[in-house]
């Protein structure tokens, strides 16, 4: 369990982890502990938003820090699934050549249009973010969405029979990583709505939606879901778990 912990820490983040060897039985559960690595970096953004609050930080400075957080945690590895699948989505090619453009190494400019836009839109969300409880509940999302993630990776059909996903997925213990999975995903969701009843439930249910739309989309278009495709998912749950929020929080207000 330990060396399996190791391993998703070594995979999915930058995060200093003793090294394991790489082989199967030593990454049997280490989706079950991917959600970890959400706990950290949701734990680096109240920590962030504390001290913002101390030292009277503005938004716009607080928003930049609260992007930054993720890429620094993780090293831009789910971003690069997004930057990828954005290439091969626009180009309206057919399932083998789109599987082709996501292994592609280099970036297109379809890619740096999303990446540019999804960075403005998530900056933009993060400066309305200015309380402890709601900076709380998107901090629960980053576990949220780790969890959902993984699940779609062991329950859903895999596109391919190789790639840096079935080493994973292979020869995870299907049923403890999937239990793991689902309590991580509902434990995050708990504190979301103990928290803020509204914005909790605004924004499980936003992070459930994508969730659908990734399993029909990823069917639909490449027959199966990828580790990019995996990563492409996280990326939108995180912003439309972000947008819930937010928004909620403000039609909320409006209606009192």
């Amino acid at each position: 369990m330990l060396r399996s912990l190791f391993s998703a820490f070594l995979m999915y983040s930058r995060i200093p982890v003793p090294k394991t060897e790489w082989k199967e039985e030593n990454r049997r559960y280490a989706l079950g502990f991917f959600p970890l690595v959400g706990t950290v970096t949701g734990g680096l953004l109240l920590l962030w938003r504390f001290v913002c609050d101390r030292l009277e930080i503005g938004q716009l400075l607080f928003a930049g820090g609260a992007v930054l957080i993720p890429i620094i945690v993780t090293g831009g590895i789910h971003l690069d699934g997004f930057c990828d699948v954005s290439d091969a989505r626009a180009a309206c090619a057919d399932r083998e050549r789109s599987l082709e453009i996501m292994k592609d190494p280099h970036i297109g400019s379809f890619a740096v249009i999303s990446l540019c836009v999804y960075l403005i839109i998530q900056t933009a969300l993060f400066t309305q973010v200015d309380s402890m409880k709601t900076a709380a509940v998107i901090a629960a999302g980053y576990v949220v969405s780790r969890g959902l993630s993984a699940v779609s990776a062991v329950t859903f059909r895999s596109a391919k029979k190789d790639g840096s996903l079935q080493s994973f997925v292979r020869p995870a213990h299907r049923n403890i990583t999937l239990a793991m999975d689902i309590a991580s995903a509902a434990a995050g969701i708990a504190v979301q709505t103990v928290l803020l009843p509204v914005q909790g439930a605004a924004a499980a249910l936003a992070a459930l939606l994508v969730m659908a739309y990734h399993r029909y989309s990823s069917y639909r278009r490449f027959g199966g879901i990828t580790g990019d495709l995996c990563g492409w998912f996280l990326q939108l749950c995180e912003i439309w778990i972000l947008a819930a929020a937010v928004f909620s929080e403000r039609i909320t207000e409006v209606m009192k």
